[in-house]
């Protein structure tokens, strides 16, 4: 059941007091001790609250020293570029940064007069770079995503340009807890002035690049020529002038809404949770834009750091993630006459088997891996998959002639590939989704969360499938049991069970005493159910 706020403008009184989030960053020490308070990389760097003392000056000093010492043990000693989203903790951690940073002698790029610098705009930036630079450069996103805005976070992208791998991550965090124990006693740092008048601080232009490289991944021809009315709404983030630059350089009759930064985001309508979320998955963080959606011929939105896109069409509103996925993966593979015919399509485990059907039908190769974007990296980096894409809204994709553009999530190439579909087919994504639906069958996704111990979750995250008795999903035969994703042998941390018409996922959350449930029916929304109350009993069974 929604909050009464949901899909409402947020109301004054749950605004952010940003005086006192910001006086919390620099006041409030973490506990040390106490694990909600320490540096955790999860599958986006680390992420936390300067309130709840889990994202405070201590600890982006640390985390950055802790980075400065990764770079120097990995022979990384070219460009730091550092980015930043709009969330209220981001400026004061990046000057955090640029203080550790200049005491370490690591050279850094900035956007010019505190401008914001998107997620994707970074990747495609450190791979630019290391086309011609005789030194590895790598880059940060200070970004806590589409989460409230009380919160901060902070991810590291190495030299290939995508979020860090496990190892990278794992020597990060524990050198960070590390520093944080000892009092950050052998972190280097210089004042915030002495950082900002520093040479190795070099301000950069980052979007005039990105902009005009645009046309070598998306036909912006095809979109300009074609009269499309477009609307967008970068939800306050950190893609504002990208899309005013676009706008300039390729003449788009292109309308943006909330076309300026807000730290207490108050322009949102709130999430389900009546909290205000910048996710431009839900259809009630997005409600703004989906009751303009009858103005414009194809319009879209993004989450602060701009790595997920949102798609709005006439003909079905706010396209789920997953129908969004399946359609971009059969138009790119279809109309992309330069790439090769090899290339690969990645897709998490939870994403949906639809994908999987419409690709078989154009006689391509799925690479299924676990949750996380990481996976698809390597691939894109090294131009194996075409295309990679997550169930939550992230994908990226390569350029037209099949080279690397980003490999971290591009949620701006994503929103203007729709305009492309759009004005090249004279339909509407949301159109030939539904033809999808006529061809392969209507597909039921639904995820959901149920209780375990901290024990139990322990437990789901190392089963493995002789562990699984069962041998029927929801009145089917059981066809496969995975711990393991089937693209790459990489663990899953849960399982996945799968059917001739069905399949659900479980994997322990990391934060909270539940587990996650992801399932799919191509059946009924009642099979689906069955499914979701089947699930339960078999993961209960394995875990208790």
């Amino acid at each position: 059941m929604s909050h009464p706020y949901a899909g409402k403008i947020a109301p004054k009184s749950i605004l952010e007091n940003i005086p006192q989030l910001i006086a919390s960053y620099y006041t409030q020490k973490p506990d040390v001790f106490e694990s909600t308070q320490q540096v955790a990389f999860g599958t986006s760097g680390h992420r936390g609250c300067a309130t709840k003392s889990s994202f405070n000056e201590d600890h982006i000093f640390a985390i950055t020293q802790a980075m400065c010492e990764y770079r120097l043990s990995a022979g990384i000693t070219g460009t730091l570029f550092i980015g930043k989203d709009t969330h209220a903790l981001s400026t004061p951690a990046q000057l955090s940064t640029l203080q550790v940073c200049v005491a370490n002698g690591v050279t850094c790029r900035i956007a010019a007069n505190g401008e914001y610098t998107p997620t994707p705009v970074i990747s495609f930036s450190i791979l630019e770079a290391n086309k011609t630079a005789n030194k590895l450069c790598d880059g940060v996103v200070i970004t806590p995503s589409h989460n409230p805005p009380s919160d901060g976070g902070f991810k590291y992208n190495p030299p290939n340009g995508g979020p860090a791998d496990t190892d990278v991550a794992d020597f990060i965090q524990k050198r960070a807890n590390e520093l944080l124990k000892n009092n950050l006693s052998e972190v280097k740092k210089v004042s915030v002035a002495k950082a900002l008048q520093s040479d190795l601080v070099q301000e950069y232009d980052f979007i005039t690049p990105y902009v005009l490289a645009l046309k070598e991944v998306v036909d912006m021809e095809a979109i300009q020529t074609s009269g499309l009315k477009i609307g967008v709404d970068p939800m306050g983030g950190s893609g504002i002038a990208v899309y005013q630059k676009i706008k300039e350089i390729y003449k788009l009759d292109m309308d943006i809404v909330n076309e300026y930064a807000d730290p207490t985001f108050s322009f949102m309508t709130c999430d389900k949770d009546g909290k205000i979320r910048m996710d431009c998955s839900s259809s009630f963080a997005m409600a703004s834009l989906i009751g303009l959606k009858d103005k414009y011929d194809i319009a879209f939105g993004n989450d602060p750091d701009f790595d997920r896109h949102g798609i709005v069409t006439p003909s079905v509103g706010l396209m789920n993630p997953n129908h969004y996925l399946s359609v971009a993966i059969w138009y790119l593979y279809s109309h992309r006459k330069m790439w090769s015919s090899e290339l690969g399509i990645g897709k998490t485990l939870v994403s949906s088997s639809m994908i999987d059907r419409v690709v078989d039908s154009i006689g391509k190769k799925v690479i299924e891996v676990p949750v996380g974007f990481k996976w698809f990296v390597d691939g894109l980096y090294k131009s194996a998959l075409g295309f990679g894409g997550e169930e939550s809204a992230g994908a990226s994709f390569l350029r037209k002639d099949g080279s690397v553009w980003s490999t971290d999530k591009d949620g701006v190439i994503l929103n203007l590939l729709a305009a492309e579909i759009t004005a090249k087919l004279k339909k509407d994504p949301g159109q030939i989704y539904q033809e999808f639906e006529a061809e392969f069958g209507k597909a039921y996704y639904e995820r959901i969360d149920a209780p375990a111990s901290p024990e139990q979750k322990s437990i789901l995250k190392n089963l493995s499938p002789e562990n699984i008795t069962s041998k029927t999903l929801a009145g089917e035969a059981i066809e496969g049991v995975f711990t393991k994703a089937s693209g790459n042998g990489a663990k899953i941390g849960g399982l996945k069970v799968s059917s001739k018409n069905g399949w659900f996922a479980a994997r322990p959350s990391g934060t909270e005493d539940i587990y996650k449930i992801y399932a799919e029916s191509f059946i009924s929304l009642e099979h689906l159910r069955q499914i979701q109350e089947e699930a339960k009993e078999i993961v209960l069974s394995a875990i208790s």
